[in-house]
């Protein structure tokens, strides 16, 4: 199996001369850039230490073994550059004397803020250039990429990944999708320079849907669109400088009645506008929850993003970016909860031995790590078929945000009884899992709930089974779809679409490459089962009446969706597994990762309720451990970190 860079070049955070930039280049320098960005639109240097830490910027723990051989899945490796140097800059999470590390972290969030020297890192790091396209002077190019690099702050504090970060990307992807040329490079500008963000969707009143949103933008007599309502629970709303606000612009109801506006809050008349009090959270306590009121507020002539009535359209495009990156980021707090568990079950006794080696430990933790390589195969697979299949993008963005919060969620309470009664304490390995159940628990219904997500690929099912999956005409996803790291086309904005039209080519695939498996494949049984599988939702789904996919529909017709949805999770991992490198395809490969990523799909789904086997379970609890002792992560990238 390769990567990217091999073991012997990929360096382990804070090892200082391994990692050091080419002489004469910046380290955070591209090497695909030919000309210099124009100074007004420079992302932050970012390239040294965090200031006044008295210390070294990497973790200097001492060099452990080599990357570990694995186990034979392939592995992501896609630009490994950016998520190294920000490990690098976290350094070691564990030395007390870190100010971002876990004591930093947990002080923080006892108090319910955020880490400022968190925030001050991601500054001089430049993350906000992740969020704004390249030809708009950022770095954002490829949807899995940015996801890695937020992955990376989410191991390490999910609040700074939520609070400083996520929450930019979500305003601006609509403004990329929809707005005019001026208006994106005003935001570009904003953010490359440091600035903020918010996304002002939510009313308490109406919930995720938006639709019904209640906050006017409507002329006054002076013709100016003028704001009543309010907006409440949205993070960052009192500290960013940029407000991207949707509305009503239209009283009569239909899809043309709102529209998303753009603004400075500076532009904004003080006497017009009033800040609610913040909003406590039990999870994600540091990130900054506000509301906000507007009584007769005049706003810019050029607010408005696309063409007025367009607001619907323009979210529901931009969901397809938003509801893939979101749950793939938050991974991240997994790979960090998985690692907390196991530290504290090595260092645990029971039974006159370490808890980690009593088998049912050993299972939950290796069915963990399957749950772990499961999410994150699908949220790869979905972010890269944005490029390579944009205009079904909302049905794969939809499925993977109605299944893989709940993945996360269930596995993190699962660790948490790996550590028994000591739960309770606060000492230890306590309290930081503590903090990370609790963090997990918004990203089920943060920006979309699960329903909505299903509400939202209901009604293109019928079309899709009559259409889309059996047909010897329709085209599979390409196969570099499937094999991270290697070159995408680029995002397309305007060809994310809201309806995909009764295609899906992830399906596809999965028929294709089942029929293309040779008989002896390991995998080619699993292929045909899943095939049955999808040919039986095909009989069950093509003739849904229209009065069965609206939102009153009963939970039968939702089971639907999330056959569906399971479907393309088991499409996502064979195709990853055949479409894997050519040398890794040899007698050295060994398809027990992909059985055991399946075998746990299946029990999520209720096909049964069987642990993993040993044969299964015991190659990944090895591999676990080897990456724990190596300081690698547990996803598909195995990077060096020091979470």
């Amino acid at each position: 199996m390769t990567s990217a860079r091999s073991a012997d070049t990929a360096p382990r955070p804070g090892t200082g001369p391994a990692g050091a930039p080419e002489a004469g280049r910046p380290e955070d320098a591209d090497p695909r850039e030919a000309t210099p960005r124009p100074e007004a639109t420079s992302r932050p240097e970012g390239t040294g230490r965090p200031e006044g830490t008295g210390r070294p910027e990497g973790p200097g723990r001492p060099e452990g073994p080599g990357r570990p051989e694995g186990t034979g899945y392939p592995e992501a490796t896609g630009r490994p550059a950016d998520v190294d140097r920000l490990e690098r800059l976290f350094g070691d999470a564990g030395d007390p004397a870190n100010p971002v590390g876990r004591n930093a972290v947990l002080a923080a969030d006892d108090r319910a803020g955020m880490l400022a020297a968190g925030e001050d890192l991601l500054t001089r790091f430049g993350l906000n250039a992740h969020f704004v396209p390249r030809d708009l002077g950022g770095r954002f190019e490829q949807l899995d990429d940015l996801v890695r690099v937020m992955r990376a702050v989410y191991r390490r504090d999910p609040c700074l990944g939520l609070g400083y970060g996520a929450g930019s990307f979500m305003a601006a992807v609509n403004v990329w999708t929809a707005g005019s040329t001026g208006q994106r490079e005003r935001l570009a500008g904003r953010l490359l320079s440091g600035g903020r963000a918010a996304c002002a969707y939510h009313e308490l009143d109406h919930g995720n849907d938006f639709t019904r949103a209640g906050l006017t933008a409507l002329p006054g007599p002076d013709g100016r669109l003028r704001l009543n309502g309010r907006k409440e629970v949205v993070a960052n709303l009192r500290r960013a400088e940029t407000v991207v606000l949707f509305a009503r612009t239209d009283p009569a109801h239909g899809s043309r009645s709102h529209s998303q506006l753009m603004f400075d809050t500076a532009d904004l008349p003080a006497a017009a506008v009033r800040h609610l009090d913040r909003y406590p959270t039990v999870g994600m306590r540091g990130v900054q929850l506000g509301g906000i009121e507007f009584t007769d507020c005049p706003v810019p002539d050029d607010s408005v993003v696309g063409r007025p009535g367009q607001g619907v359209e323009t979210a529901l495009r931009s969901f397809q970016l938003t509801r893939v990156a979101l749950p793939g980021m938050t991974i991240g707090l997994l790979d960090t909860a998985l690692r907390t568990a196991l530290r504290g079950a090595r260092g645990r006794t029971l039974y006159g031995g370490r808890a980690a080696d009593l088998p049912l430990s050993r299972t939950i933790l290796a069915e963990t790590f399957a749950d772990l390589l499961l999410t994150d195969t699908f949220t790869t697979v979905a972010a890269r078929a944005a490029h390579t299949a944009p205009a079904q993008a909302g049905v794969y963005a939809s499925a993977v945000k109605s299944f893989v919060p709940t993945v996360l969620i269930r596995a993190v309470q699962r660790l948490s009884e790996l550590l028994g009664s000591q739960f309770y304490l606060r000492a230890g390995e306590q309290p930081l899992f503590q903090k990370l159940l609790r963090d997990v628990q918004p990203s089920a219904f943060g920006h979309a709930s699960r329903v909505s997500c299903q509400s939202a690929l209901l009604p293109q099912l019928p079309l899709t089974a009559r259409r889309g999956w059996r047909a010897d005409t329709a085209d599979p996803l390409p196969a570099d779809t499937f094999r991270a790291g290697r070159p995408l086309p680029p995002l397309r904005f305007a060809d994310l679409a809201v309806s995909a039209a009764g295609r899906d080519p992830l399906a596809r695939s999965l028929v294709v490459a089942t029929a293309s498996a040779a008989p002896d494949d390991p995998l080619a049984g699993s292929g045909r089962a899943w095939c049955a599988r999808l040919a039986e939702l095909t009989a069950d789904a093509a003739g849904l009446a229209p009065t069965l996919i609206g939102p009153d529909a009963p939970p039968y017709a939702f089971g639907l969706t999330a056959r569906w949805t399971g479907v393309l999770a088991a499409s996502a991992c064979l195709n990853t597994w055949w479409h894997r490198p050519a040398e890794a395809a040899g007698s050295a490969a060994d398809p027990a990762v992909t059985l055991a990523v399946l075998h746990r799909l299946g029990s999520h789904l209720d096909h049964h309720r069987e642990p993993l086997p040993p044969r299964l379970a015991e190659p990944l609890y090895a591999e676990l451990g080897r990456r724990l002792d190596a300081g690698l992560t547990f996803d598909l990238d195995r990077r060096p970190t020091g979470a």
